[in-house]
């Protein structure tokens, strides 16, 4: 029944297209999902919009970091009050249709906000799921703009205010780590994990394969982009987080749902580990982009298996000639 889908990138929107796949299929959910923040029009997950929302204030003019205007914590009117709600009930929409498609014992790996993702546990419990941690994305850099009080009182001609408050800012620390919730599906009341694995073949954690120079993993995952690694979408997650994430709970041929597939990292770093993939996206730029990315991949890949084998016969012509 995933046939139609399996090692491919479907456009469209996931909540069609998860309703269609078989029960009890899928080994692995690993996404970064919106996150419901207003990063761009994508991520846009509520109904209270305006002109301004989305658009560049002056203090924004010529910043490459901060290109377009987010709603303050605090909100532009009563109505933005209900934002979180609705990103959590749209999170709903589409975890409804996933937990029958999931594998008893299987994970999730969710990518979130810091201000969004008790929605996206929130929405993922009311759907059946059960959360098993929380881990942290240690970035190897982070964007960060907090402006000085000491300045805006200065520009309103509040020169003693402006000393007073020198050395003060506005906004938050530098956000150096981004969540990931870890969800699992729950296995059958009355058995084991152990029992779900040898049934199920999911449940388990492959430290040895994911230890780095002999140290045990921890939560905090702390991997960065490598040097010629292409940056395609503005939200994009480093191949290597994707590939330990994968290696941590799946074996090989086993299969790993992304539905918001983005620039493509989830369905690379799949086929990088032999594992199949089912990717689906909604945005037609990015879905182009990802199957450009994907087909370069393969490419890469039929290159290198290549230069394996020529160098194989070659090793076996030298040695024959040695004998």
């Amino acid at each position: 029944m995933n046939e139609e889908y399996l090692d491919k990138i479907t456009r469209g929107d996931c909540r069609e297209h998860i309703s269609r796949l078989a029960d009890n299929s899928i080994e692995l959910f690993l996404s970064d999902i919106p996150y419901g923040i207003s990063l761009d029009d994508w991520d846009v997950l509520h109904d209270n919009t305006n002109s301004a929302l989305l658009g560049r204030s002056p203090a924004q003019a010529g910043k490459s970091a901060f290109k377009r205007r987010g709603k303050p914590i605090n909100g532009w009117s009563q109505a933005d009050r209900n934002i979180g709600r609705e990103y959590q009930q749209w999170c709903q929409s589409w975890t409804e249709r996933l937990l029958p498609k999931m594998k008893r014992g299987a994970s999730l790996f969710v990518f979130g906000a810091r201000r969004t993702i008790h929605r996206v546990v929130n929405a993922f419990e009311d759907s059946g799921f059960l959360l098993k941690d929380l881990l942290a994305w240690q970035k190897e850099s982070a964007h960060h703009r907090a402006q000085k009080v000491s300045i805006v009182f200065a520009r309103r001609g509040l020169e003693a205010e402006a000393k007073a408050w020198r050395g003060w800012r506005l906004g938050n620390l530098a956000p150096l780590y981004e969540p990931i919730a870890w969800f699992v599906k729950p296995y059958k009341i009355g058995g084991t994990m152990a029992d779900n694995i040898l049934e199920q073949g999911v449940g388990a954690m492959n430290i040895e394969a994911c230890q780095s120079h002999g140290t045990t993993p921890t939560n905090l995952l702390a991997f960065g982009f490598q040097k010629g690694e292409k940056k395609i979408h503005e939200a994009q997650k480093p191949l290597q987080l994707i590939e330990f994430l994968i290696k941590l709970t799946t074996q090989e041929g086993q299969v790993v749902l992304d539905p918001f597939t983005g620039s493509g990292t989830t369905a690379v770093a799949a086929r990088r580990l032999n594992r199949h993939f089912i990717g689906f996206e909604i945005a037609p730029e990015f879905h182009r982009a990802a199957l450009e990315r994907l087909d370069s991949e393969c490419e890469t890949g039929d290159a290198k298996d290549a230069q394996l084998i020529q160098q194989m016969l070659f090793e076996k012509a030298r040695s024959k000639y040695k004998g």
